[in-house]
């Protein structure tokens, strides 16, 4: 019998047996909770309409080192609302990371992200979603996604990937990259026939880490299997954006599954 979601996001953070913890009701208002004050802290909003998954991402984002839960929205409408308050009082982004649900009602999650990186563009927003349809990736990532997590991943794997996102990587679960490389390369492969470069001035070493970019795996995932550091990785991912004159993981792997070069 599979555990649900909830389940596993409060045992991954929270441990076995514990109670969870009580806060004020600030998915519906946006309260602001201040729980540290240190300058590293990453101030977290999560918006889901979802109570009981809203409520696990809330407790998620507590335990995670670094991250600072700030607002917790029902709805995409008043966090777009302070965003743009934010924005008509010359304040700086309220918010560091955006956990954003996609199924929202009215104003969707890629609609919402959408209007939030015009506004802001230097927040990271990562969807969340129970879809695997290549087409909800790709309209969610041209929307500015920073990433695109399935909810039925553990608690672990999605701060793995929320600390990646912070650190101005990418997040694709493994599943979802799958999913979108089929349908890049046969279901549009008409679409990317275009003539390779003569000389991107890439490594055999960087083409590897494109490689495991474009599998979805993060930055640590990529270090252990090729062996290298992750400061190595950053370094090699810098140059690889450099050549392709990208500015994202998932507009290199786009742009590597276009050209044939993984």
């Amino acid at each position: 019998m599979n555990e649900p979601v909830e389940r596993q996001l409060f045992r991954q953070t929270a441990g076995v047996g514990r109670m969870p913890m009580r806060y004020p009701a600030a998915a519906a208002t946006g309260t602001v909770q201040r729980m540290n004050t240190a300058p590293a802290a990453i101030r977290v909003a999560v918006v889901e309409d979802d109570p009981r998954y809203r409520a696990s991402l809330e407790t998620l984002a507590r335990h995670l080192p670094r991250f600072v839960l700030t607002a917790a929205y029902h709805a995409a409408e008043p966090l777009l609302a302070r965003a743009a308050q934010a924005q008509r009082r010359g304040e700086p982004q309220p918010w560091d990371l955006v956990l954003m649900d996609i199924g929202l009602p009215q104003v969707d999650g890629i609609e919402a992200t959408r209007k939030l990186k015009a506004m802001f563009p230097a927040v990271r927003v990562v969807v969340l979603t129970v879809f695997e349809e290549p087409y909800r990736v790709l309209a969610a990532i041209c929307a500015g996604a920073d990433g695109y997590l399935l909810k039925s991943a553990l608690g672990a794997q999605i701060g793995e990937q929320l600390e990646q996102v912070a650190g101005h990587g990418a997040a694709l679960s493994p599943q979802l990259a799958a999913t979108v490389m089929n349908f890049v390369r046969v279901g549009n492969a008409h679409a990317f026939n275009h003539e390779l470069p003569a000389d991107l001035g890439l490594t055999p070493r960087q083409l590897d880490v494109l490689r495991e970019l474009v599998k979805g795996q993060s930055y640590p995932q990529v270090a252990r299997a090729l062996n290298i550091s992750l400061d190595t990785v950053r370094t090699h991912v810098r140059r690889i954006y450099a050549a392709l004159q990208v500015h994202s993981v998932a507009e290199a792997a786009a742009y590597a599954l276009r050209h044939g070069l993984v």
